[in-house]
């Protein structure tokens, strides 16, 4: 994802995506440990789209993102 891409997110829709890639990193961290992961790369990007994402919260200026991170988490499992 690049930072233009994230730029023109609206923050609500952001911080989903935040959720879904730290998901995919946990995903690809258990593939490395049982040595099914195909691509090491695909971890160091995730990390970097992760920090991307985090970023441009921080220049528009959102505090306490990882309170509203649990928050929304929480809500999401409340629903299912």
């Amino acid at each position: 994802m690049k930072i233009s891409e994230i730029r023109e997110t609206k923050t609500a829709e952001l911080y989903a995506e935040l959720e879904n890639i730290r998901r995919h990193l946990f995903d690809l961290r258990a593939q490395a440990v049982t040595e099914k992961l195909e691509n090491p790369f695909q971890l160091t990007a995730a990390r970097k789209d992760i920090a991307r994402i985090l970023t441009v919260l921080r220049e528009r200026g959102e505090t306490g993102i990882e309170q509203k991170e649990h928050h929304l988490e929480a809500v999401a499992s409340h629903r299912r």
